[in-house]
């Protein structure tokens, strides 16, 4: 009798072998599997272009007036009246104040007594002299005579020069008891009250007048800054405008005074102290903004650099030898490092002389993030939208 074939029963290690295998065959296929590709970092490149750039000089300055009176007292007295308010406007030729005339109206009339005492001797040596021109003809009087008469009548005319120069001083010293305002402008506080005693001899300061419109900008400038600039000039860098220098102002708050000026003396001497020179322009002042004393920061025109590089600020950056350096992007689109020559700051862009060539891509963006020779995806930014990017924003 025959019986039917069981299965053979399942073994536990083959089993086990086998998953085993299957894992092992699972990781070898996730090995082979591709790797995610690494992302190229996106910068913003500036092509290099040289150019003609606008040069201004900035320099610390402060205001003066264009005119400085100092009023002073001329004659001796006591001062019986102030005509004016202190701090107000004045015009040439206001009076001011008033020092007690009495004593010089005397003078004077003392003075033009002498002169008619003067005058009527003088007629009568001429009438004597007519005389004796008669008479010595005939004999009739002597030579001597003849010649003190001649003598005395030159005398009596000099006395008459005299007491008329003596009366044309008192009434000169009669008129400086109204003291008047020498120039136009604005009036400062007041030296003397009524009733104090000026002298004119020690020019007792009554007060000072000072012209506010226009006003003057004294501005100081080193002479290495000077000394770089004929150098530039000389070598044809820097091409000079025509006419006179312009020149702008910011105000102590940071404002930008709305009213350019002219630059109208240099000066020819440096200071042995400060070992700077002493720049002066003039700027309109209709609204009296500007006063005497302020500090101010002014920007000079200095005319126009040829064949000059300019590289965003925030391009640049120095290595450890504080050498400007900056990123390029350079063959196969890799970042290289280049050091440069870097000159003035204007406006946000470094002025470079030298250490860039024309078609070169300058990174200006990222830079911070790049390392030398890593690949970079470059886009091309033109200069006008970069200095509008980095334009701030107004304040609000």
């Amino acid at each position: 009798m025959s019986f039917p074939s069981l299965p053979h029963p399942v073994r536990p290690a083959a089993t086990a072998v086998a998953l085993a295998a299957a894992l092992v065959l699972a990781g070898c296929g996730a090995d082979k599997a591709p790797k995610a590709a690494a992302t190229v970092p996106e910068v913003s490149a500036l092509t290099v272009q040289r150019t003609s750039v606008p040069v201004a000089l900035e320099l610390p300055g402060r205001t003066a007036p264009f005119l400085l009176a100092e009023v002073r007292a001329r004659v001796d007295g006591i001062v019986q009246d102030r005509r004016f308010v202190e701090g107000a406007d004045v015009r040439k030729g206001d009076p001011l104040y008033v020092i007690d005339p009495a004593p010089y109206r005397a003078a004077l009339a003392s003075a033009q007594a002498a002169l008619q005492r003067a005058k009527a001797n003088l007629v009568s040596s001429t009438a004597q002299l007519e005389r004796y021109k008669v008479l010595i003809g005939g004999n009739a009087v002597s030579k001597q005579a003849y010649d003190n008469a001649e003598a005395a009548q030159l005398q009596a005319a000099a006395d008459v020069a005299a007491a008329e120069a003596a009366m044309t001083t008192a009434r000169i010293n009669l008129g400086y008891t109204s003291v008047t305002a020498p120039i136009s402008g604005r009036s400062s506080v007041s030296q003397v009250t009524q009733g104090a005693y000026v002298q004119g001899g020690s020019a007792t300061l009554l007060t000072t007048i000072q012209q506010l419109d226009p006003m003057y900008v004294d501005i100081q400038q080193s002479s290495a800054e000077g000394l770089a600039l004929r150098r530039d000039i000389a070598d044809g860098t820097l091409k000079l405008d025509g006419g006179k220098a312009e020149v702008r102002l910011k105000l102590e708050d940071g404002s930008t005074y709305g009213h350019p000026g002219i630059l109208e003396y240099s000066g020819v001497t440096v200071n042995r102290d400060t070992g700077s020179v002493t720049l002066r322009a003039r700027f309109p002042n209709p609204d009296k903004l500007l006063l005497p004393g302020m500090f101010v920061r002014t920007s000079v025109d200095q005319g126009t650099r040829q064949g000059i590089v300019r590289v965003p600020a925030t391009a640049v950056t120095r290595n450890p030898q504080g050498e400007a350096t900056v990123m390029l992007v350079g063959a196969g689109n890799k970042a290289e490092v280049r050091t440069i020559q870097a000159g003035s700051l204007v406006d946000g862009h470094w002025l470079v002389d030298g250490g860039l060539k024309d078609g070169e891509r300058v990174i200006v963006s990222g830079v911070q993030k790049l390392r030398p020779g890593a690949v970079v995806a470059p886009r091309a930014v033109a200069p006008a939208k970069l200095a509008a990017a980095q334009a701030p924003a107004p304040a609000r």
